[in-house]
């Protein structure tokens, strides 16, 4: 039975030219006394965005695992898929995070919902959440509320479990259900009543993502209140627990943090509440990688870093276009990007000094980064051109990718260590 351990990133790799890179992160780990299993995801969209196939994502895993002689698990996310998405990556991957977000809000059939809360009377009233210090309240109002915002969204995840399982077995893949992209965060009172329909649906789940309260914005540092969300990383953390007890679900179900790369100053709390209930984190990261790629790139000077600065003149002037679909998870001060005039003047130094995550320092440019993370589309246009340059540059780029990975990443959130900038 395919099980995912205690501790999992997620590595996502835009152009499938990092994998052994990436994979010297988790040996690293290893060395220093953890475990982290490498999950390399990528959506369909991301695909669609590439011109890649799910079969390129395997391909590049499998050549990393073979050439370095790694032993432990990995896996291939198949990543915000739907109904609609799910085909293409059933002979590729064994990892699927079901993304429901889209169907929150719409109604299940009343009975469904009737049937639900008096099924789960148990639920209402107060439930001392162990090891969090709190306990959370369930009115009959609130279960029904909740049935009747989430029940459709789990009936739809049930669906595509069941499609995955008809054509690849069962227990031959990993299941997570994701709602992370959605406008309001769930609580942890609705979080167990979540899992409990979704224990209904049958539906295994090793890994959960929820909407956390705060700013999860793209390849840039958590923007809230870090006391707040710690408060519902371990609230969450004891709904789980406690719906493992009452439900049946997997023992090793642990949430899934999506957007989680960059998201400096929260490790300690998620790694606080890992500790503090014995459990794990899937931690998702996968546009960090791409931005490596292109301070690689600008590190190595010369062609690398032109064509460094190329991908940010059009990103700049194509700006508009870039950044709509990722609106909600962005938040770019056009007063603080440079024109692509200055840029061009820049060495190699100034370059990576604004792109590269370092928050100590004040070249840093938080708008410059958010900006390349969503204009990949710019590399992929490219095609050839850019894939060349990265096989050119190979060495510098999978320095940093693997230095960015295992310092700023697995470090602070699976050994407890201070990010390395």
């Amino acid at each position: 039975m395919a099980i995912l351990d205690r501790f999992s990133i997620g590595v996502g790799d835009r152009f499938a030219h990092q994998a052994k890179a990436q994979l010297e992160a988790c040996i690293l780990a290893a060395k220093a006394g953890v475990d982290v299993i490498p999950v390399w995801n990528k959506s369909n969209r991301e695909h669609a965005i590439i011109g890649s196939e799910p079969s390129q994502v395997r391909a590049a895993a499998d050549a990393a695992v073979a050439e370095l002689g790694w032993k432990l698990p990995y896996f291939c996310d198949a990543d915000h898929i739907n109904l609609s998405t799910v085909d293409r990556f059933l002979a590729s991957c064994d990892f699927y995070t079901m993304d429901v977000a889209d169907y929150i809000g719409k109604p299940a059939e009343q009975a469904s919902i009737d049937a639900f809360v008096k099924k789960h009377s148990e639920l209402l009233g107060t439930t001392q959440m162990e090891g969090a210090g709190e306990s959370i309240e369930i009115t009959a109002e609130l279960l029904g509320q909740t049935a009747a915002k989430f029940l459709f969204a789990i009936q739809e995840a049930g669906k595509i479990y069941r499609t995955i399982e008809t054509a690849k077995g069962k227990g031959t893949f990993i299941s997570e259900v994701s709602m992370d992209e959605t406008d309001f965060a769930q609580t942890p009172a609705e979080l167990l009543i979540i899992l409990a329909a979704i224990a209904d649906e049958g539906i295994p789940i090793q890994t959960i993502a929820p909407k956390f309260s705060g700013r999860f914005n793209k390849g840039v540092d958590y923007v809230g209140d870090a006391s707040q969300f710690a408060r519902e990383m371990a609230l969450d953390m004891a709904a789980i627990r406690h719906a493992v007890a009452s439900y049946g679900l997997p023992r090793n179900l642990k949430l899934s943090v999506h957007s989680g790369s960059d998201k400096f100053s929260i490790y300690p709390a998620i790694y606080a509440s890992m500790m503090e209930f014995s459990t794990g984190v899937h931690l998702k990261t996968a546009g960090t990688n791409w931005l490596e790629e292109l301070i690689g790139l600008a590190e190595a000077g010369g062609d690398g870093l032109a064509l460094a600065k190329e991908i940010y003149a059009e990103a700049f002037a194509h700006s508009a276009e870039l950044c709509a679909p990722y609106a909600t998870v962005i938040d770019i001060d056009p007063a603080k990007l440079p024109s692509p005039a200055e840029v061009n003047q820049w060495t190699s130094a100034q370059f990576t000094s604004a792109l590269r995550h370092d928050p100590r320092s004040p070249a840093y440019n938080s708008s410059l980064r958010q900006l390349l993370h969503v204009g990949f589309k710019v590399a992929a246009k490219m095609g050839p051109r850019y894939l060349g340059l990265l096989e050119a540059n190979e060495a510098v780029i999978a320095k940093n990718v693997t230095e960015n990975l295992y310092a700023r990443h697995i470090a602070p959130v699976f050994l407890g260590q201070a990010p390395n900038s």
